[in-house]
C-alpha cells in the first residue's frame, strides 16, 4: 500500500524497497534499540546478517530479489535469466537469483551461506565492464534485458539453454536482435560471444525459436540453400501467413513443429495453412523440433531429394572441383 504523503522516510524507504532493509538504512533512521527491539518482539525478521525485514512473514518474490541485491552489496543488480524474468521474459528458470557486481567489489560470501530457508540461492557474478546504458533503473534495480540475456547465455550450463533464452527474449519481443549486437561490442570477452553474434544473427534473419535456428544451422552444415526465415504469404482468404522455412526460388517450405503444434486448435490451423500452401503448388515438408535436433543428417537428406526434385542442383563436392 502507497504510504500516506506525510508518513515517515522509514514507511517510504520500506515500501520502495518491499519492507527488505539493510541494518544500516534502519538504524540511520531508529535508533540501534529500537531497531533490536522490533526484531525480539517479532514485529521485525532478521533476515541474515545486516539485512532485516520490516515484518515477520515469509519472504515473497518481490523481497528475494531485494534480500539478494541487498545482501550481496552496494553496487549489486539482479543479472541473467533473473533479470530477464523481471523484465518479462516467459518460461525461464527462477532459481537461483542472478546478481551482477563490479570486478572490485568483494560480495559477502559467508552472509549468502547463512540465507533462511524461505530464500533462494544467489549466485553473485562479477564484471569488469557494467556501463550506466547497461542497468536499468527499476526496484530492485537489473540490468537491461539484453545484457541479462547476454549474460545469461554465457552462463547457461550448455548451448542449447544458451540458444534458448536468446531466441526467447527475441521470440516474446522483449528485445532486439541489434540490442544483443551492441551489447556484444562492448563485452569483447563475453563468455561463448561467438556462439551469441551467430545465434543473434540467425534471429536477426528470421528464426525466432530455437528449433528454426538449429534448422539454418542445419542446412549450411549439409550444404544446402540457406532458406528464407519467418516468410510472410497471403492465402486465398487474404489472411496473412508466415512459413518458417521457404526457398523461393523452387518453391519448397519446411516446417519446424515445437511441442505448441501438439494443441489440437494449433494443429487444425496448421492443416488449414498447409493445404492452402499445397494448393498454390508449393512442395511442403514438416519436421518436429526434436528431429531436427536429433537426426540432423535425416532431415537434412529430406530436404535434399525435395529441393532436387524441384530442380535445384548440388554443387560438387570439394574434392571433385578441379583445380587451378
Amino acid at each position: 500500500m502507497l504510504p500516506a504523503d506525510d508518513a515517515a522516510e522509514l514507511d517510504w524507504l520500506a515500501f520502495e524497497q518491499s519492507g527488505v532493509l539493510t541494518t544500516a538504512q534502519a538504524t540511520g533512521l531508529l535508533s540501534e534499540g529500537v531497531v533490536r527491539g522490533r526484531i525480539r518482539s517479532g514485529r521485525w525478521r532478521s533476515i541474515c546478517r545486516g539485512i532485516v525485514l520490516t515484518g515477520n512473514g515469509r519472504l515473497t518474490r518481490d523481497q528475494q530479489l531485494w534480500v539478494a541485491v541487498l545482501t550481496v552489496g552496494p553496487g549489486a543488480v539482479l543479472a541473467g535469466v533473473t533479470a530477464a524474468t523481471e523484465a518479462g521474459v516467459r518460461g525461464l528458470r527462477r532459481d537461483p537469483l542472478h546478481v551482477l557486481v563490479p570486478a572490485a567489489r568483494r560480495a559477502a560470501r559467508t552472509t549468502l551461506r547463512r540465507l533462511p530457508i524461505d530464500m533462494p540461492a544467489v549466485r553473485v557474478h562479477r564484471a569488469s565492464i557494467l556501463p550506466p546504458a547497461h542497468v536499468q533503473r527499476a526496484r530492485p534495480p537489473r540490468t537491461t534485458t539484453a545484457r541479462a540475456l547476454v549474460d545469461a547465455a554465457g552462463w547457461a550450463n550448455g548451448v542449447d539453454e544458451a540458444q534458448s533464452l536468446l531466441a526467447a527474449g527475441c521470440q516474446q519481443r522483449r528485445v532486439l536482435p541489434e540490442e544483443l549486437g551492441e551489447v556484444l561490442d562492448v563485452l569483447p570477452r563475453a563468455p561463448r560471444r561467438r556462439l551469441i553474434r551467430q545465434t543473434v544473427s540467425d534471429i536477426a534473419g528470421g528464426a525466432q525459436a530455437l528449433s528454426e535456428i538449429d534448422f539454418v544451422r542445419l542446412c549450411r552444415r549439409h550444404r544446402l540453400p540457406v532458406p528464407t526465415l519467418q516468410e510472410h504469404r497471403v492465402d486465398a482468404a487474404g489472411r496473412i501467413r508466415w512459413l518458417d522455412a521457404y526457398w523461393r526460388e523452387w518453391r519448397v517450405q519446411a516446417e519446424i513443429d515445437g511441442a505448441h503444434h501438439m494443441d489440437v486448435r494449433q494443429w487444425a490451423a496448421d492443416m488449414r495453412r498447409q493445404n492452402d500452401v499445397w494448393t498454390s503448388g508449393d512442395r511442403i515438408l514438416r519436421f518436429p523440433a526434436w528431429l531436427v535436433r536429433a537426426r540432423p543428417d535425416e532431415v537434412a537428406e529430406a530436404i535434399r531429394r525435395a529441393l532436387m526434385a524441384a530442380g535445384w542442383t548440388p554443387a560438387p563436392p570439394r574434392s571433385a572441383v578441379p583445380r587451378g
